[in-house]
C-alpha cells in the first residue's frame, strides 16, 4: 500500500515538471469601422426662411370726386372679379355738370365774339384815323395857301380865319381817334383776360365731368365694394377696393438671428459690416441692399413640391424691428402673381395667403460640416495611422442641418478626415477603419448650396 501511494506522488510531480506552460492572449478593443468625410471649403449659400401674409402691391381705394346719383355699375364689380385696366366701372349722373359745361362754353364763344368785334372796330377805327390824316394835311396845306394869299391882301382875313377853325378841328378829329384807338388795347386786354377765364372754367367743367366717370388704371381684383346702382354718393365717399395684378408684396419677418448670416457673409472682416448697417440710413441702406444680392424664393406653406414656387426680389426693409418677437420685416416682392397658374395645383397669389420666404446669399466658400459631427463642440476625427482624435472646433454659425466653421480656426482641419456616424465607446486613441461617405459628402454639399 505504501508503494502505490509513493509511485502516485511520483506520477503527479512528473506530469507537474512535464506540463507545458500557460499561454496568455493579449486583450484589446476590436477595431472599430466609421463613416467619414474630408474636410474642404465648399461653395456655401447662406440661407434663412421668413414667413409672412401676401399683400397687393398696389391697392386703390377708389372714392367719389362729384357727388350724385350712380347711374351705371360694371356687371363683374363685384368682390373677387378681374377687371382689365381703363374699363368704365361706374357712372355718377352727369346731367348737372354737362349743364354746367354748356353754360361755359356758350360763355367762352361770347368772350371770342367780343373780341372778333373789338378787332373790327379796331380796324375800322384805324382807317378812320387814316383818312382823318389826310383831311388834316390837306387843311393844312389849304391853310399855307390862304395864309400867303392873305399876307398879300389878295384874300379877307376872314378867309384866314375860317382855314384855320377847319385845320383845328381836324386836328382834334384824329385826337380822338387815336385815343379811341389806344382804348382798344385796354379793351382787347379785358377780353382776353375773359377769355382766358371762361376757357379756364370750360376745361375745369370738362374735367368734372370726366370725374363722373370711374376707370380702372390697372389690371385688378376687386375687392370690397360699398355702394349700389342708383345709390346718391357724397364727394369724397369710398366706391370701392381695387387690388393690383402685377405685382404683390409679402412683409416677412425673419428672426435677428438669421439675419445677421446673410448680411456678414463668412470672414471675420464682415463681421463689422453688420453692426453698421444703420436701419433709419435709407440711402446706404438701399445700396447695402443691392450688394446683398440675396435670391427670395416664395413657397405657400403648406405645399408639399417646388410647383408652388415664385421668385421674388428683397425691395426693402421694414423701419423698425419687431421687439417681442425679435423679427425684422423683409419685403419682397413678386411680379405677376398671377401668371403660370395650373388649377387644383398652383394657385395665384392671393391676398392673404400665408407663405415662407427663404433669402439665400451668393455663393461663397466655406468651412462647412454636418451638424451630426459636431459634438459639444468637438468633432471626431481620424488620424494619419487611423486611430481616434478629438479635436475642439469653433463655430461660426449654424444653418439647419449644417454647422459653419470659423474662417480661420477651421483651416486646420482641411483635408482632415471627419467621422459621420456613430462612435460608441469614444476613447481617443482607439483603432478605427475608416469608410469614405459619399452620401454624406453629397447631401453636405447640396445643402451647402441651399438645395434641399
Amino acid at each position: 500500500m505504501p508503494l502505490i501511494v509513493i509511485a502516485a506522488i511520483a506520477f503527479v510531480v512528473f506530469q507537474v515538471k512535464n506540463k507545458a506552460p500557460v499561454e496568455h492572449l493579449e486583450v484589446s478593443y476590436p477595431v472599430k469601422a466609421v463613416e467619414v468625410i474630408t474636410v474642404q471649403k465648399l461653395p456655401f449659400r447662406a440661407r434663412a426662411i421668413a414667413f409672412g401674409n401676401v399683400e397687393p402691391a398696389v391697392t386703390v381705394k377708389a372714392k367719389s370726386e362729384v357727388s350724385g346719383n350712380i347711374v351705371y355699375m360694371h356687371p363683374d364689380l363685384r368682390k373677387g372679379s378681374s377687371i382689365p385696366k381703363d374699363t368704365v366701372v361706374m357712372k355718377i349722373e352727369p346731367t348737372l355738370f354737362e349743364f354746367s359745361l354748356s353754360q361755359s362754353q356758350a360763355g367762352l364763344e361770347g368772350s371770342r365774339s367780343s373780341l372778333a368785334q373789338l378787332e373790327a372796330e379796331e380796324q375800322s377805327t384805324i382807317l378812320a384815323l387814316a383818312i382823318a390824316k389826310d383831311n388834316l394835311r390837306v387843311g393844312r396845306q389849304e391853310l399855307e395857301r390862304t395864309k400867303a394869299l392873305q399876307e398879300k391882301n389878295l384874300v379877307a382875313r376872314s378867309s384866314y380865319d375860317k382855314e384855320f377853325q377847319k385845320v383845328l378841328s381836324l386836328r382834334q378829329q384824329v385826337q380822338d381817334i387815336e385815343g379811341k384807338i389806344a382804348s382798344f388795347i385796354s379793351r382787347k386786354a379785358a377780353t382776353q383776360a375773359q377769355i382766358l377765364q371762361s376757357r379756364s372754367q370750360v376745361e375745369q367743367n370738362i374735367d368734372t365731368l370726366g370725374r363722373t366717370e370711374i376707370r380702372l388704371p390697372f389690371d385688378a381684383r376687386i375687392g370690397v365694394v360699398s355702394v349700389e346702382k342708383g345709390e346718391f354718393t357724397p364727394a369724397g365717399a369710398v366706391l370701392f377696393e381695387a387690388l393690383g395684378m402685377q405685382a404683390v408684396e409679402i412683409n416677412a419677418q425673419l428672426p435677428l438671428q438669421q439675419f445677421r448670416p446673410l448680411i456678414t457673409g463668412l470672414s471675420d472682416a464682415d463681421k463689422g459690416n453688420s453692426a453698421g448697417l444703420d436701419l433709419q440710413d435709407s440711402v446706404n441702406l438701399q445700396t447695402a441692399l443691392s450688394n446683398m444680392k440675396l435670391e427670395a424664393r416664395v413657397r405657400l406653406v403648406g405645399a408639399s413640391d417646388d410647383s408652388n414656387l415664385w421668385a421674388g426680389k428683397l425691395i426693402r426693409l421694414s423701419e423698425s424691428i419687431d421687439p417681442i418677437r425679435d423679427t425684422l420685416g423683409m419685403v419682397v416682392k413678386v411680379e405677376k402673381p398671377y401668371q403660370g397658374i395650373i388649377p387644383g395645383k398652383k394657385p395665384p397669389l392671393l391676398k392673404g395667403m400665408y407663405t415662407s420666404v427663404e433669402f439665400l446669399s451668393p455663393l461663397r466658400p466655406a468651412l462647412v460640416l454636418p451638424r451630426k459631427a459636431v459634438h459639444q463642440g468637438r468633432v471626431y476625427m481620424v488620424s494619419e495611422d487611423n486611430t481616434l482624435l478629438i479635436q475642439p472646433i469653433n463655430v461660426h454659425f449654424t444653418q439647419g442641418n449644417l454647422v459653419v466653421l470659423d474662417a480661420q480656426s477651421g483651416l486646420d482641419l482641411v483635408g482632415k478626415r471627419i467621422i459621420v456616424s456613430e462612435v460608441v465607446p469614444v476613447v481617443e486613441g482607439m483603432h478605427l477603419k475608416p469608410l469614405d461617405s459619399v452620401r454624406d459628402q453629397r447631401a453636405l454639399e447640396q445643402r451647402a448650396l441651399g438645395e434641399r
